[in-house]
């Protein structure tokens, strides 16, 4: 028996058709009678042919049909993440129309074995603005001439950019709390760097990351002696280890808390419930994203909503739009306040406790 792999040829021959109606029945470009399409179908069948090459395909177009999206952590933990998630679902609608295919790489590879942006075979690039790691990523993508998007960071004059509009939404957010007569507040943010521990951050530690830089510019805009405690990545976990930090001294609690993504927030309410505290009676809590966080009923965040399908989709369009010779322009996305039950006015029992030392 032979080993060659079956052509749309061998099937058109045996179906006793033309190779360009044969074709037409994969390809789906044009009506066929059902008769024919299934006599096509039949021969396939037999023939054991499951469709065009794929690789005969990308050498035609001088494209491997790939695009390759790069995060900063583990992939496992990336998609813990509801943002990501739905950021992903645009972004495969805005590359849909190319017939490509997303591969979701790391921006670097600890075992050495994966593959990576200077390896693998990419049409175009999208760059994922949270990670630390962003210029050591841009430097190698444009090293091999590859078209990229970025997704929230400052890539530089040039590269298409696909942002949002972090520092106003907190400041909005952060006057929310103003209003209610909130004065001692706290910030949970997203990392400062690339390998951060969670901690206290100092107002005068460099901020290496835009989205936790701007996001934090705009509650310091309202707050600018707020105490901030950077979490190790948006998790739940991650925001109930910071408000057992920000919550375990009785006499230096805040009366609210910024966080800067709604996990961080579910974890924050989670540790002010272990603490006997009530939200919002005794502290009000902030969350950014507008996403749905399992288990938090009968809480309703007060939140920022930001567009994360839209991004991703954005992002896509941009890449097709440079891949088929045209410019790509950058946008700015804007969120919506939604107030929840989260936050409230300050009560006397939070208003008793001691204004808390700036660290």
């Amino acid at each position: 028996m032979s080993s060659r792999r079956p052509t749309i040829s061998d099937v058109a021959r045996t179906a006793g058709v033309s190779p360009s109606t044969a074709s037409v029945v994969f390809s789906g470009k044009a009506a066929v009678a059902e008769t024919t399409r299934q006599r096509v179908l039949d021969a396939a069948a037999s023939l054991g042919y499951t469709g065009p090459d794929p690789r005969a395909a990308s050498l035609r177009r001088g494209r491997s049909g790939i695009v390759g999206v790069v995060f900063e952590e583990h992939l496992g933990a990336a998609f813990r993440d509801p943002v990501k998630t739905l950021m992903m679902d645009g972004l495969a609608d805005g590359v849909a129309p190319l017939g490509a295919g997303l591969l979701l790489l790391r921006d670097h590879s600890p075992g050495g074995t994966e593959p990576t942006l200077m390896t693998a075979p990419l049409d175009a690039a999208v760059l994922i603005g949270c990670s630390g790691m962003l210029r050591e990523s841009l430097a190698v993508v444009t090293a091999r001439g590859i078209p990229v998007v970025v997704i929230e960071g400052d890539a530089g004059e040039g590269i298409p950019r696909i942002a949002l509009d972090n520092r106003e939404a907190q400041r909005q957010a952060a006057s929310h709390l103003r209003a209610h007569g909130h004065a001692d507040v706290a910030v949970v943010a997203l990392p400062v760097r690339a390998g951060w521990e969670r901690g206290w951050i100092a107002h005068d530690e460099p901020i290496e990351i835009d989205v936790t830089r701007e996001r934090l510019a705009g509650a310091r805009d309202v707050f600018p002696h707020a105490r901030i405690f950077s979490a190790a990545g948006s998790f739940i976990d991650e925001g109930l280890a910071a408000g057992r930090a920000l919550f375990a001294d009785p006499s230096a609690r805040p009366t609210a808390v910024i966080a800067q993504s709604d996990l961080l927030a579910a974890g924050v309410i989670r540790a002010a419930e272990e603490a006997g505290l009530r939200v919002p009676d005794d502290v009000s809590v902030t969350g950014f994203d507008g996403v749905v966080v399992d288990g938090l009923a009968p809480y309703e965040l007060t939140t920022l909503v930001q567009p994360a399908v839209d991004k991703g989709r954005a992002a896509g369009h941009a890449v097709a739009a440079m891949l088929g010779g045209d410019p790509a322009v950058s946008i700015r996305f804007t969120c919506d306040f939604r107030e929840g039950n989260t936050t409230g006015p300050v009560t006397a029992r939070a208003a008793e406790q001691p204004m808390s030392v700036p660290r």
